[in-house]
């Protein structure tokens, strides 16, 4: 996913631009491993995350302590049969499917329709479509860093195309038989997405969400 404007980075010293920042990582570390298993230096770094006494805190170090107990062969292979297997993964990540059962419909359609009005486009060579979780997770990072603290783009995103559905892959995924690595993933996701889904709902509705 890229932006196909020349709108650039926020920066700023206000706390906004730390707030901005630690959602931006957050989706964007859901990207990189929802697309792609981590190598043995993203596991070496995933270990030394952080916790905290908050829901989201503990998920984080649940996430570290997963990572420090698996190798990366390990996490591949689970990568391959959560995602992609041989024909079809465990688990089908794509808005469309959970959303109609098929993939390719209009979800997808929409979705693009919004990512082009966001400015953003999919990257060539990208080999998912744009309603792959870690694809809109990426969108998601993008345009947080455009605009920190959120705003009317990033609602409708999330509201429209994420909490439509992710919610339900998250908690598919915590209960996956294969889900070793991914189950502290998918705490991660499930429990940032309440954290999203919370703070947006401070902002005023947009009265096209939900269509499908």
């Amino acid at each position: 996913m890229r932006e196909n404007s020349q709108d650039g980075l926020v920066a700023s010293t206000d706390p906004a631009a730390a707030i901005g920042a630690a959602r931006a990582g957050e989706y964007a570390l859901l990207s990189t491993l929802l697309l792609t298993p981590p190598d043995a230096d993203l596991l070496e770094r995933l270990s030394r995350l952080g916790g905290g006494a908050s829901e989201l805190g503990r998920a984080h170090e649940a996430l570290a302590a997963a990572a420090a107990s698996r190798a990366p062969t390990e996490v591949e292979r689970e990568h391959f049969e959560l995602f992609v297997g041989v024909g079809r993964g465990t688990l089908v990540p794509y808005a469309s499917y959970y959303l109609t059962g098929f993939l390719q419909e209009r979800p997808l359609a929409r979705l693009r329709q919004d990512l082009a009005a966001a400015g953003l486009e999919r990257e060539a060579g990208c080999a998912e479509p744009e309603d792959h979780i870690g694809v809109l997770c990426e969108a998601m990072s993008r345009l947080v860093r455009r605009s920190p603290l959120g705003d009317a783009v990033q609602r409708t995103m999330f509201e429209r195309h994420i909490a439509t559905w992710a919610p339900q892959f998250f908690d598919d995924l915590g209960r996956a038989e294969q889900a070793r690595f991914y189950r502290s993933v998918a705490d991660v996701g499930r429990v940032f997405l309440q954290v999203e889904a919370a703070a947006f709902r401070f902002a005023t509705p947009d009265p096209a969400v939900g269509e499908v």
